[in-house]
């Protein structure tokens, strides 16, 4: 963790034992006890849990980052019940507003000190028991949520066949070290919208930087969780969100669409959303480039820094196949070559005994050593048949300069933090966003010159590292190859661990299964 963020972790700890302290002077004097303790940050709270006999050691939970913010106001809460404030809203009062609600306390005449004796008198309604172990039970959730790890579930086939539609993962906040909320006022456990609402759960009222704790970079292989990149802008419609990127609808208008023109101009029907880096939509894939890395898709093989990189074991692409056999056995198929034979996603007819097939590694040498394969050949999407009104309209970096496919993509290098860049005509689509959006930079090009923040330069230094990401489903997968760079301020966590799977009834082989 950097100083500084230490230095504003234990700035905020200070703060919410200090400030209360004008008031609870008074509070002290009721209870026998010299003023001056009460100015003296934690020493004051170490006499608060003496008079409330209540265990000191949570002083010293003080300590611990973050989690010290939620104690101090438990110490608040049992301190005030010494002064016979039993009530919900004196409870609430005591923790969110103890610099206001102290003086009150110690300047009220009406509110006499009763000691640790009163306080077991009284006898608390068991509606507020449960309301007590709600609100303990949700502050512990949340800051697991936030620090240690969280659950995700995946929705869809990208990242086949290494992780399944409707597998439960655990997704690990410290493998990168815990991020900050950049909008930490909003409804526990939801995410960017309420269920059943097209409103947002959360307000901007609040919003803080990027900061991460004990930060670790990403490695390359990783499966990572991360805010989609793109999703900043959204149409909040159904069918639209992330599943249909504003950028994408208005690139295409640009382009002539007339659909995309009317989603655009029809603001009423199809609002825009601006979601802050921390509320954009969740992705699943798999780290193929880190920072400084240089990346190259040659016929659907990854090349960084000149060198092949092989694929995971359970990474899938197409193939166009001819067997040797007209049936195909549903079990053998499912359990050998892990093809489903009703999933057309998996397997498409293309005359007799001609097929397309998604494929493993393993899948295809299987069929191989079976000797069930007469023809085989990748299915591959060449620069040359490509067709020429679509280069710059849905591939980064949306230049029809670069004449890329999904499987022929490249070289493109990644930003590193630090790293300079030498800015020129031929790469400003690559890093235009990246400079202006991610990194909060004016960037403007006129001709050959460019300008940021208003001065004229012929280079930039990085603020962030970044991060190439790609679905281990190679050719069902809307990926870094559709819209560029992951900044480091938006991932999430390392996908950890599969704790429940399924599909028409539990599937029982994944369950407890480490992500690889």
């Amino acid at each position: 963790m950097p100083i500084d963020h230490v230095i504003v972790v234990y700035l905020i700890s200070f703060l919410l034992v200090f400030l209360p302290s004008f008031g609870l002077a008074k509070m002290f004097q009721k209870a026998g006890v010299e003023s001056w303790r009460a100015y003296i940050p934690f020493y004051n709270t170490w006499i608060m849990q003496g008079l409330a006999k209540r265990p000191r050691h949570w002083v010293f939970w003080q300590f611990i980052p973050v989690v010290g913010w939620f104690i101090t106001p438990g110490i608040f809460i049992e301190f005030v019940k010494l002064y016979g404030r039993f009530s919900f809203g004196d409870h609430i009062l005591a923790s969110l507003f103890a610099p206001f609600y102290f003086p009150y306390l110690g300047s009220n005449d009406k509110v006499r000190y009763i000691g640790p004796e009163g306080v077991r008198r009284y006898v608390k309604p068991s509606w507020r028991e449960w309301i007590d172990a709600a609100i303990f039970a949700i502050v512990a959730a949340t800051l697991i949520r936030t620090f240690i790890f969280e659950a995700y579930t995946i929705p869809s086939g990208s990242m086949e066949k290494t992780l399944l539609v409707n597998d439960f993962l655990f997704v690990s906040k410290f493998s990168y070290g815990p991020r900050i909320p950049n909008t930490p006022l909003s409804i526990p456990f939801v995410h960017n919208y309420i269920p059943g609402s097209s409103r947002t759960s959360y307000t901007k009222a609040l919003q803080l930087p990027y900061i991460r704790w004990f930060s670790s970079p990403v490695e390359r292989g990783d499966v990572v969780v991360f805010n989609f990149p793109a999703g900043d802008t959204v149409i909040n419609a159904e069918g639209f969100q992330s599943l249909r990127p504003y950028y994408d609808i208005k690139r295409a208008a640009e382009a002539g669409d007339t659909n995309a023109d009317y989603y655009l101009k029809n603001r009423d029907d199809y609002p825009l959303v601006v979601h802050p880096a921390d509320k954009t939509d969740n992705y699943i894939k798999r780290c193929v480039a880190i920072a400084g890395d240089t990346l190259e898709i040659r016929g659907a093989n990854i090349f960084i820094n000149s060198k092949l990189m092989q694929p995971p074991p359970k990474s899938q692409i197409k193939y166009l196949v001819e067997l040797n056999v007209s049936n195909l056995d549903e079990d053998v198929m499912r359990e050998k070559y892990f093809v489903d034979v009703n999933n057309p996603n998996h397997i498409e007819s293309r005359g007799r005994n001609v097929y397309e097939i998604m494929l493993t590694a393993e899948g295809l040498q299987n069929m191989q050593q079976d000797g069930l394969l007469k023809h085989v050949q990748p299915v591959l999407e060449e620069p040359q048949a490509t067709d020429p009104r679509l280069w710059g309209l849905y591939l980064f970096p949306y230049d029809s300069a670069h004449k890329w496919t999904m499987d022929y993509f490249g070289p493109i290098w990644i930003p590193a933090k630090g790293a300079t860049l030498q800015l020129t005509p031929q790469n400003y689509k690559m890093y235009e966003r990246t400079i202006r959006v991610y990194e909060q930079n004016e960037f403007v090009r006129r001709g050959d010159k460019f300008l940021i923040n208003g001065k004229e330069t012929n280079s930039y230094t990085f603020k962030m590292n970044y991060y190439w990401m790609m679905g281990d489903n190679r050719h069902e997968s809307q990926d870094s190859r559709f819209w560029g760079f992951v900044p480091e301020d938006r991932i999430v966590g390392k996908a950890w661990m599969i704790w429940f799977s399924w599909q028409d009834g539990p599937r029982w082989s994944r369950l407890f299964r480490i992500v690889k």
